[in-house]
């Protein structure tokens, strides 16, 4: 069975077969997110970035996931936003979809997920928690795993707008 939890947290703390970065496309490691995952997981994980030549943007790769509690790290590279006309909206939902097949294909049963692309990348909240939501929802409609989708967010703005996007998908 599905089941969806947003928490507001850490996402390096959190004890789940795969964690989500908000990576860039060199995949060497950035601010926000991107820095937290590579500061806890040692410099281990920066090795094997190496070796993988980046990631387009609304792909994703993965990784082992060295000194976090995580098994595998996921790495997606979410769209800058330019004002909602330039592919932002489809590009942000391959990032999810993207990292949850990888997730499916490497045995995980959950998986917690930043809000992708709303640091630097300037993403507005609202709408990309209601693209997540969305991506991850049609994701559930075809696949039973992974049993669980937790987005881990870091402050109470980023939090409250997925709550919100979460309760009105529930009511439509």
């Amino acid at each position: 069975m599905n089941r969806i939890e947003i928490v507001q947290g850490d996402i390096t703390r959190q004890e789940v077969d795969a964690i989500v970065n908000a990576a860039n496309e060199s995949l060497l490691g950035g601010s926000g997110v991107d820095g937290a995952i590579h500061h806890a997981a040692g410099p281990e994980l920066l090795a094997e970035c190496r070796t993988l030549g980046g990631c387009p943007t609304g792909q994703a790769r993965i990784t082992k996931g060295y000194a976090l509690p995580a098994k595998y790290v996921i790495h997606t590279v979410g769209p800058v936003w330019r004002g909602g006309v330039s592919g932002e909206v489809d590009l942000l939902a391959a990032c999810y979809w993207s990292s949850l097949m990888l997730a499916v294909r490497h045995g995980c049963d959950s998986v917690a997920f930043p809000a992708i692309s709303c640091g630097v990348y300037g993403y507005p909240l609202e709408a990309a928690a209601r693209v997540s939501i969305g991506a991850v929802r049609d994701h559930m409609a075809t696949n039973r795993a992974p049993g669980l989708i937790r987005w881990v967010l870091f402050g109470p703005e980023t939090f409250e707008a997925w709550e919100k996007a979460f309760a009105e998908a529930s009511d439509g």
